[in-house]
């Protein structure tokens, strides 16, 4: 969009609608910026995946549950 378009437009508007749009403008601004340094998020890892293998011929996932139950 042309620069020249939207000063006309916000030149037109009621000084209180100018003050709410440089308002809006700001939020927008601190918006991006913010999700710009926002660390990005690592997909879930499954490296915790078999570390119980050696308790399987054990104990059984139920009996797991169970015990869970009783630590809350």
């Amino acid at each position: 969009m042309d620069t020249n378009i939207i000063l006309n437009k916000f030149q037109s508007l009621p000084i209180k609608a100018q003050h709410e749009l440089v308002d809006f403008l700001e939020f927008l601004s601190s918006k991006y910026i913010r999700q710009k340094k926002a660390p990005k998020k690592n997909n879930f890892s499954f490296n915790w995946e078999g570390g119980l293998s050696e308790l399987k011929n054990q104990t059984s996932s139920v009996d797991l549950q169970h015990q869970a139950n009783q630590w809350r």
